[in-house]
């Protein structure tokens, strides 16, 4: 085996392991958003069938750090994707005849630029953001209730 081949066969190598990552990153947000939409149906029954406000205030407490957890990896998984592309295979395709990750880089860039494309990782930390919101509005309404009843009883 040549150096070239050696090259071509790490490049492969490579590019599976960061397919692989991906893979696993659209893995972890199936499962932070359907996580969120448990924590968030099992908070809104909570509130509907129950005048107690902690099992509220604690479902939402526990959802909003399983959002901040999500977020976290959402941009764990693009800054190892994005270690994985630009620095190891973009290196490893000066070593080649022909650099297609490079290419497909250079043509994103070009069409995010004159589209103003959305991006995945952004939608999903926008996603992850809007969920800590309606998690935060829930628990400062229903701390806001129970101070209200709490002081309409002791009046």
């Amino acid at each position: 085996m040549d150096d070239k081949e050696i090259i071509l066969e790490e490049y492969r190598i490579y590019m599976d392991t960061k397919e692989r990552y991906i893979d696993r990153q659209f893995r972890s947000n199936n499962f932070f958003l359907v996580l969120n939409l448990i924590i968030l149906a099992v908070v809104n029954l909570f509130s509907l069938l129950t005048p107690q406000y902690p099992p509220v205030i604690i479902g939402s407490l526990i959802g909003a750090v399983s959002s901040v957890m999500w977020w976290m990896g959402v941009d764990s998984y693009q800054m190892l994707i994005k270690v994985k592309y630009a620095k190891v295979l973009e290196y490893l395709e000066t070593k080649l005849p022909e650099q297609p990750c490079l290419k497909e880089y250079a043509e994103y860039k070009d069409m995010k630029k004159k589209e103003n494309l959305i991006v995945f990782g952004d939608l999903q930390k926008t996603l992850t953001v809007i969920i800590i919101c309606i998690y935060f509005i829930i628990i400062t309404f229903n701390i806001f209730n129970m101070i209200k009843d709490f002081t309409m009883a002791n009046m």
